[in-house]
């Protein structure tokens, strides 16, 4: 779901590596899940105490989620036939060090369990109410890519991990720690949803040409490299002003302005696709969307945790 910077020309590794185990997670995509439970933490702050045994739990939850779907796509991209040893954007344990497909599924399945053994601990000392989110959130994951059809094939793959992966994650860290939902806290969550879409449309602009000759109808695909890059760029823009916008209206501190930090690094991510059509070249800027997200959301909590002092 996320890049991978491995290419084919990369040193051969045997699959009993750990490196091997350890790209199949596809690291560089779990801040993804990481800057969400730590925003919403941060601001629960202003309404109550951390429970800390419940933000470990939902920050674990999140990761082990986060890389099980990830090795999902690396599984049904495999047996669709879209990934081989010479594509880029894949951890590669499959096509290029010999791990079986089962194994990766059994390995993702695997993670979901421990996932849903730290969401009891979670319905424990909160309300059950989070499982039935939970059970939702897991189905996402897993449907992504797999099912009859993958929500990855379809112009939604955006919207709905921004959604699961952007503003659910921060409601549901928040809940755990308030025991209600706040006006605030939805929206201080919408620059979350509109940067984790952002990575995805990012992969599916670096992706565009090859998911078309499969068949996938991606919203990149329907807007064209041109509009892709447009509305990445829009996005961007509208998470920023968004801040803004909260902070003329009283609702959320002048400190976190010092999101605008980040700005040097979303502008690398858009003049990163311009011009480009080869997915080698545009490993830069998917990475750079990447950071975006994350040093962005890191941003946005130390402003809320500053102006709370």
């Amino acid at each position: 779901m996320q890049p991978q910077l491995q290419p084919s020309s990369s040193p051969a590794v045997n699959g009993s590596d750990w490196r091997v185990w350890w790209q199949l997670t596809r690291p560089h995509t779990l801040t993804a899940a990481f800057a969400p439970v730590l925003l919403g933490t941060a601001l629960a702050m202003e309404n109550s105490g951390i429970h800390w045994g419940l933000f470990f739990a939902m920050l674990i939850a999140s990761l082990l989620i986060q890389a099980a779907t990830n090795m999902f796509n690396e599984y049904y991209d495999f047996k669709r036939g879209l990934d081989n040893e010479h594509s880029v954007g894949i951890g590669g344990a499959i096509v290029r060090h010999g791990i079986k497909p089962k194994t990766v599924l059994k390995l993702a399945f695997s993670l979901y369990g421990i996932s849903v053994l730290l969401g009891v601990y979670i319905c424990m000392s909160t309300s059950w109410w989070v499982a039935a989110v939970g059970i939702v959130s897991l189905a996402a994951g897993y449907l992504y890519t797999g099912g009859p059809l993958p929500i990855a094939y379809t112009p939604f793959g955006e919207l709905v991990a921004g959604f699961f992966m952007g503003v659910l994650i921060i409601l549901i860290s928040f809940y755990i720690q308030t025991g209600t939902v706040t006006a605030t806290s939805i929206l201080v969550s919408i620059p979350s949803f509109l940067l984790v879409g952002a990575i995805l449309l990012a992969n599916n602009i670096r992706d565009l040409d090859g998911d078309k000759e499969f068949g996938r109808r991606t919203l990149a695909i329907l807007l064209g490299r041109r509009g892709a890059i447009r509305l990445l760029a829009g996005m961007f823009i509208v998470s920023y002003l968004w801040v803004i916008a909260l902070i003329f209206a009283g609702i959320v501190s002048p400190w976190l302005a010092i999101v605008a930090l980040s700005i040097p690094k979303a502008v690398k991510a858009t003049k990163g696709f311009i011009g480009k059509s080869n997915p080698i070249q545009m490993m830069p800027a998917m990475a750079a969307t990447a950071q975006t997200n994350t040093i962005f959301g890191f941003l946005l909590s130390i402003g809320i945790f500053i102006g709370l002092i």
